[in-house]
């Protein structure tokens, strides 16, 4: 069995002020993806991005990544602790963020964009789709280090030993599942957060950037996203704990992650049938 090295959720400290991982992953990836949009824009001009059109995509997606996230988990996760406590909804070091509400906020934000600049929507979505990966990874370690969003309990050697007081997230966990005498998990746990950053970030961006490296009809890119996106994160929640105070919508195994990644993949399905279907239609009449 493997355990849990307990790394400092805080980064480095300037006086007063602290530095959290989480924090700098979400910077790092921003600027990451933008680093590399602007390296593939130099690649292939017939994409037609110039440095300046990026810099204000990059502002753009920083506020509809960071408003959406925190405000999908406030809606779809915390609501009952807001209407309790209102500002908790601006304590974003406190932590909380989704997924699923960051992908709505750069979906507006990318909207706007796209109507100021008088762009087709899904060619900056089809632009953008291969980069987030790069964040889906970074959030993914900054859970880690957080030592948050842990899967069931396993006897497979990859489990891992993990002690109850690290966070909120732990201890709720040791309440299912039991606390040993030295203050660690009865039973090794599924560092799910792991597996997530494999899927969602890695693998899901390794498809993305060579799918699109070709060109492809317009929604394909921002379809395959989605449907990766969404069986990636389903898979997963298969052995990832719900949050304490959800729990499982239904049954023993169907979860808020399950509920809210399922239109996705559908979306994603009916994006890639169109976009095939009027590819086809426009080679048909040409």
């Amino acid at each position: 069995m493997l355990t849990y090295p307990e790394p400092d959720p805080v980064l480095f400290t300037i006086g007063t002020l602290k530095i959290h991982w989480y924090g700098f992953m979400y910077l790092a990836s921003l600027t990451g993806g933008w680093m590399l949009a602007r390296w593939r824009a130099r690649r292939n001009s017939s994409l037609g991005w110039k440095p300046g059109d990026l810099d204000d995509l990059l502002f753009y997606v920083a506020l509809g990544v960071v408003a959406g996230a925190r405000l999908g988990y406030i809606l779809f996760y915390d609501f009952s602790n807001l209407l309790d406590d209102p500002l908790r909804i601006l304590r974003i070091w406190e932590g909380g963020m989704s997924f699923h509400g960051g992908l709505l906020g750069v979906i507006l934000a990318v909207w706007l964009y796209a109507r100021k600049h008088d762009r087709p929507l899904f060619s900056i979505t089809d632009f953008i789709a291969p980069l987030v990966p790069i964040g889906l990874f970074a959030g993914r370690i900054a859970n880690f280090i957080n030592a948050e969003l842990w899967g069931g309990p396993t006897d497979l050697p990859i489990g891992m030993q993990v002690r109850c007081s690290l966070s909120a997230n732990t201890q709720a966990l040791c309440e299912r599942v039991g606390t040993s005498a030295d203050g660690l998990m009865s039973l090794p746990v599924h560092a799910s957060q792991l597996y997530e950053a494999a899927l969602e970030g890695a693998v899901l961006f390794l498809i993305l950037w060579f799918y699109s490296a070709k060109p492809r009809p317009l929604m394909a890119v921002s379809g395959l996203f989605l449907v990766g996106y969404g069986v990636f994160r389903f898979a997963i929640e298969f052995i990832r704990m719900p949050d304490a105070h959800i729990e499982y919508l239904a049954g023993e195994w169907f979860t808020m992650g399950m509920l809210l990644t399922l239109p996705m993949i559908a979306v994603g399905l009916l994006m890639l049938a169109l976009a095939y279907r009027r590819r086809d239609e426009h080679a048909a009449v040409s």
